[in-house]
This record gives C-alpha cells, structure tokens and sequence, in this order.
C-alpha cells in the first residue's frame, strides 16, 4: 500500500481534500475518532480496493500496471466507501441514541451496548470485511428496532436473547482458542451470529 501510495502522492492528495461528505461523517464519527482517523481509514480501504487484489503484482512491470489501472477507478471507489461509511455512521448515531433512551431495558440495552461495541471498534472501516460493511447499517438499524419491539414484548426478547447467549459464548470461546490466528469459517460464524439477531 506504502509503494502505491508513493506512485500517487497527487490523487492522495486530491482525495484528502475531496472525500465527498466528510464534514458530516465525521461529527458522527466523534463518539469513536477524529476526522483525520477516519478519512485515513477510507483512503486506505480505497487503495486496498484500487491496486491491491489478489494476486499482487510479483515485479516492476506487472506493479506498474497495477498502478496505472487503479489510478483510474480510485476515487470512484473512495466515494462509494465514503457513501457507504456515512450510512454506517449514521445508522450508529441512531443507535446509540436508542441505547440511551432505553434505560429501562436493562438486559436487552447490556447486550445492545456489547453488540455496538463489537461492530463499531475506532477502526471500524479497516477491520470490518469490505463485504460485511456494506451489512452494517442493516446490523445497526436491527438494534433500534429491537429496542423499539422490546417495549411491547419484553418477555420475548429476553426468550430469544438466552436462545442467542450459548452461540454467542461458543463463538467467543473459539475465539479465544485461535489466540489471533484468523480462521475464515470462524468469521463467517460471527457475521452468521449478527445476522441471526436481525431475524
């Protein structure tokens, strides 16, 4: 990323200045970074996306080219990211709303906080899987809802939350297993698991 970025210092540039939306994502983004946090985290997401898919280039040659058809569709990718980071944050914004405005749903909002927590870490766009980003809002627009329907069967809620905890807990002891090591299977459980609490 280092080398692609040295090749293109100019379009870098451009886009640190021109991030369509920033201002508005980053009042958002305030409870988690600032602003200069956040746009690095897009522009290398970008990057990643423009010059480096697998295979990588191997030589000067094949590097070059790499370069040179990337260049093209970077910023068109830095804006579909930066569009698709704002509905994040902005569905993030709802949700911590929610979360303090239900107080009295003691259990459910516990777990709401650690499911937030859990999606939304400072560097969220560099350590979510650019397919499950675009699933964000959609994870966190859930968690409104669920808050809004616990008002009117708190009984359920708690039902399918001991339903939810024993998978949660074999997750996170997995987890604890790899010690670091990344395991694919494991993290589509987990993307699995965000997937059953929006059912």
């Amino acid at each position: 990323r280092r080398l692609v970025a040295l090749q293109i210092k100019d379009a870098i540039k451009y886009l640190e200045k021109n991030l369509p939306d920033l201002q508005k994502m980053s009042v958002a983004y305030l409870p988690l970074g600032t602003a200069d946090e956040l746009k690095s985290q897009i522009i290398d997401l970008a990057l990643d996306r423009a010059f480096l898919m697998d295979p990588l280039p191997t030589d000067e040659a094949s590097f070059k080219r790499r370069v040179d058809e990337g260049r093209g569709r970077l910023t068109l990718i830095a804006g579909e990211i930066s569009r698709m980071v704002l509905a994040v944050l902005l569905e993030y914004a709802t949700a911590v709303r929610k979360i303090k405005d239900n107080k009295n749903a003691v259990e459910a909002v516990a777990d709401c906080q650690a499911q937030l927590q859990r999606l939304m870490p400072k560097r969220f766009v560099a350590t979510t899987p650019y397919a499950s980003l675009a699933h964000l809002p959609r994870y966190l627009k859930a968690i409104v809802l669920r808050l809004d329907k616990w008002r009117s069967d708190p009984s359920r809620d708690a039902l399918k939350l001991t339903q939810l905890r024993p998978l949660e807990a074999q997750y996170l002891r997995r987890l604890i297993e790899q010690k670091g090591q990344t395991d694919a299977r494991l993290d589509e459980y987990r993307w699995l698991l965000e997937e059953l609490r929006v059912s």
